[in-house]
């Protein structure tokens, strides 16, 4: 297949390549000429704008750019760029589909379980109809629109409601490691707020499965069936680490710190992915333990 990837330097975009540079035609945009030299001296094909696509060639587009939610604080200014990043992004490649002769055949999007907003313990499935409008939700929902309208009888939508992506190269866990390989690790405000993981492995196979199943379309969890507290990821890294895990981080101080952007961190959703389990998705690391070995044992 010819494949257009966005957000192809990023976590998840860099390993799907990886898995997928042998098996079909990749095009990556990058607005970076770095990146783009980067990619091409891997042999992959690279443009920094969507103009140098044709949309009538690909069979597949890929959408997974969008300014990193973590880093700095969440500023009027900083919450329209990530919101923009997302937005405009996917806008224009909603019209690409729409306007080609030919268009591709499906469009996966990407989104996040943010779109739940905060939530309490109750299980959430992609049918939970009472999501929190909170910053997050506004984000995600707006995003998930503007790819819908690339729907079409010729085109199928899936979108990507990812969770906490697991990996030692980056994300989430690479910022945590530090403190606890250092013993100075512990659990977040009450540590009872549920964490919605999945390994980078099974991410980027859950992408290959929605490619490669032409019935699939419309939301999907793109997290674990088995999400912990996180009281429970705090002593199962631990664990894994051989370290002690006795200094928690109270929540004042991390709003002290983060500002709103602590909701990320605070705020509990329990998600887990009924339609991907539906459709016999096999998950190879459905357990937290098992994940974090995995990873941290390369």
């Amino acid at each position: 297949m010819k494949i257009l990837i966005t957000g192809a330097t990023g976590l998840i975009g860099s390993a799907l390549i990886k898995f997928w540079q042998e098996q079909h035609q990749l095009i990556a945009l990058t607005r970076s000429a770095v990146n783009a030299e980067q990619l091409v001296s891997q042999g992959i094909a690279a443009v920094t704008e969507l103009s140098q696509v044709d949309f009538n060639q690909l069979d597949a587009v890929i959408n997974l750019a969008g300014e990193p939610i973590l880093g700095k604080r969440w500023s009027a200014k900083h919450k329209q760029l990530l919101c923009q990043s997302r937005w405009q992004l996917t806008e224009q490649l909603y019209q690409a589909i729409s306007t080609a002769n030919t268009p591709p055949g499906i469009f996966i999007s990407g989104s996040a379980i943010g779109y739940y907003g905060a939530q309490n313990q109750q299980i959430i499935t992609e049918d939970y109809s009472h999501p929190f409008a909170d910053f997050s939700h506004t984000l995600c929902q707006r995003w998930e629109e503007i790819a819908l309208q690339a729907s079409s009888a010729t085109t199928r939508v899936c979108l990507l409601r990812t969770g906490i992506v697991l990996a030692k190269q980056g994300g989430a866990l690479k910022r945590m490691l530090l403190p606890f390989k250092l013993g100075l690790g512990g659990k977040i405000g009450s540590g009872q707020q549920y964490m919605s993981w999945i390994h980078i492995e099974d991410m980027v196979g859950l992408i290959d499965f929605l490619l490669l199943h032409p019935t699939l379309q419309g939301a999907f969890n793109a997290t674990a069936p088995y999400p912990v507290t996180n009281s429970e990821f705090t002593q199962q890294l631990a664990t894994t680490l051989r370290r002690p895990a006795i200094l928690p981080l109270p929540s004042p101080v991390l709003r002290l710190i983060m500002g709103e952007m602590a909701d990320l961190v605070l705020n509990s959703q329990r998600v887990v992915p009924a339609r991907l389990t539906a459709a016999s998705f096999q998950f190879a690391y459905p357990q937290l333990d098992d994940a974090l070995t995995a990873i941290l044992a390369r």
